[in-house]
């Protein structure tokens, strides 16, 4: 067992199976050393759990946790890709959209909750880069989408 899937036990986190795509593209895709993950949404046992707009329908802690869902379906897609987590070497990167108004600004405390998340399963090999955006709306109302860069072993 990977020092990632015992600090995922010990946070009493379980991976759920990896989302298949939505439209017409690829969930991740490898390119030299780098793992390319596509946005993952805020699903949880095969359901999307969080939709809505940031400062309308949907608080800050449900921004929180719909981006700590988006990193969790991010770990699964990297445990699907790489058949485990032997070969993952560190985060370099999320994108976060949160789905909010023109007047909402506090889209780094949602996107926290995924940077939050990854810090605590994966320790240093956690700490990224990252953006925080707003955006008028997001697929099927999600309230947050994040997409990641990953580095791997050769």
């Amino acid at each position: 067992m990977s020092d990632i899937e015992s600090r995922l036990i010990e946070l009493g986190i379980t991976l759920p199976q990896a989302a298949a795509p939505a439209a017409n593209y690829v969930p991740t895709l490898i390119t030299g050393n780098q793992l390319i993950i596509s946005g993952q949404l805020p699903m949880q046992d095969g359901a999307l759990k969080i939709t809505g707009q940031l400062g309308n329908d949907v608080s800050i802690e449900e921004g929180v946790e719909a981006a700590r869902l988006c990193a969790i379906n991010i770990l699964a897609q990297i445990k699907r890709t790489l058949d485990g987590f032997d070969r993952f070497e560190r985060l370099l990167k999320l994108g976060g959209f949160v789905n909010a108004p023109a007047s909402f600004t506090d889209h780094p405390q949602v996107i926290n909750g995924a940077s939050d998340l990854m810090v605590s399963v994966l320790g240093d090999a956690g700490r990224h880069t990252r953006f925080a955006v707003g955006a008028a709306g997001l697929p099927f109302n999600a309230a947050v989408e994040i997409d990641a860069l990953v580095e791997i072993k050769a």
